[in-house]
């Protein structure tokens, strides 16, 4: 038994937290007529600046090309980490992005019982009350290269032959969100209404349907990070079910697709039953 778990381990530690997958989907969220655009979605690398496979895999997919690239968080783990990560989406920086900001841009993760995730998640866990990350560096990194900080904003940004209204909020995870400051009617003359935030919390992605906003993107959840093979997640760590832990989705009204990540706390640096990704949505018109 004590060599069936350590094998266990070893796989979960190198094997499969290393072998990073693309998924794809198509989403019908787009008018007949208009031409199909590519969303590459990234989220939850918890990079630290040695994460050699990683950095490469993230720089293999400017061979993509998609037309635009949203990222939903927690993308740093380690002070040092900015050039890095940087580094990593230099390829995908020249096209158009969106980001907003994981509880663990901010402040650097602790170590913590894994097993205490079963019982509650890891909402206010957060101790220190002044950052520990150079999150400002973070955004400034990515704003340099016209990336649009969407934590608790609106805009509107050109993707394809798209007028895309895009509102993002901040982590509720640490209490960060303030949805009424882009709350109300998405724009109507946009050819595509989108919501990014990090954790998928189900009172925010309610709001952002009701405004009218057609996909929402978020991260957080790691998939479930330990998952039963035919069974799945067992914890998502915030309020969405277990059903809708990953993947692609409903929510209301609204497309939700919840990135299972690519990264983990270096403090938990194992996946099982769940690989690491990042998810290239191809927008279609609705049939």
């Amino acid at each position: 038994m004590l060599g069936l778990g350590l094998a266990g381990l070893g796989y979960a530690s190198v094997v499969e937290r290393n072998w990073f997958r693309l998924r794809r989907f198509d989403v019908p969220v787009l008018e007949r007529g208009q031409r199909p655009v590519r969303v590459l979605h990234l989220s939850d690398l918890h990079l630290t600046p040695r994460r050699t496979m990683l950095i490469n895999w993230v720089r293999s997919l400017g061979a993509l090309e998609p037309d635009l690239v949203v990222n939903t968080g927690d993308s740093i783990a380690h002070p040092e980490a900015v050039p890095a990560l940087l580094h990593a989406l230099e390829p995908l920086l020249s096209r158009p992005g969106l980001f907003v900001y994981g509880s663990n841009d901010l402040y650097a993760p602790v170590p913590k019982n894994p097993a205490r995730y079963l019982w509650r998640t890891s909402k206010n866990d957060h101790r220190q009350h002044v950052p520990s990350l150079p999150w400002e560096e973070l955004g400034a990194g990515m704003a340099a290269e016209g990336w649009l900080d969407m934590n608790n904003t609106t805009a509107r940004v050109k993707v394809g032959d798209l007028d895309v209204a895009v509102a993002g909020i901040h982590d509720s995870h640490i209490n960060r969100d303030r949805y009424d400051l882009v709350a109300g009617p998405a724009p109507a003359d946009a050819d595509l209404r989108l919501g990014v935030m990090h954790s998928p919390e189900p009172r925010n992605m309610t709001r952002f349907a009701a405004d009218g906003y057609q996909l929402l993107l978020a991260g957080h959840t790691h998939g479930g990070q330990l998952c039963i093979p035919f069974y799945g997640a067992l914890v998502t760590n915030c309020g969405i079910d277990r059903a809708r832990v990953k993947g692609l989705n409903r929510h209301d009204s609204a497309w939700l697709h919840v990135s299972a990540g690519l990264g983990t706390s270096p403090y938990a640096p194992v996946r099982f039953a769940c690989f690491p990704e990042a998810t290239l949505l191809t927008l279609v018109p609705r049939r």
